[in-house]
């Protein structure tokens, strides 16, 4: 065996390759997995926080391609559309899929500023309470 390589049964052991900046130990494979899951797992939950969904309402027999809104609006299969409450929806088989499209602002001095939504533009500005003319620094966002 090679001088800078480990066996299987060298890395159960606990071996370590110091000059190769290696050093397994058992169950750091698993360590790993779980780690990254948690992660995963975290960033799954902030990115659907803002979305939710509308089950379609099938009846059987009925061959209909096209999803109904909250508004009762029909929409085809896999098509996608912006709403008048800055959503982005997408129909589906199953269901409706929709996600607000707004950050909203968190971390702005509050006491002399305010956030202002444009609805045309479906976003927040923050401008100075004294003067709406002039902005102010956004620090952070909720998506």
């Amino acid at each position: 065996m090679m001088p800078w390589t480990l066996s299987e049964e060298d890395l159960l052991r606990g071996e370590c390759l110091w000059s190769q900046g290696l050093c397994l130990y058992p169950g750091d494979k698993q360590n790993v997995l779980l780690g990254s899951l948690v992660i995963f797992a975290i960033f799954v939950t902030l990115c659907n926080a803002s979305c939710y969904f509308i089950p379609n309402e099938r009846v059987p027999g009925d061959s209909t391609r096209e999803c109904m809104d909250l508004e009762g609006n029909k929409h085809p299969i896999n098509s996608k559309w912006q709403t008048d409450n800055c959503e982005t929806c997408t129909c589906y088989k199953t269901e409706i899929s929709c996600c607000s499209l707004v950050s909203t602002p968190v971390g702005y001095d509050k006491d002399n500023c305010q956030r202002i939504f444009k609805k045309e533009d479906c976003k927040y500005i923050v401008v100075e309470k004294k003067d709406p003319e002039k902005t102010c620094s956004v620090s952070a966002w909720i998506i």
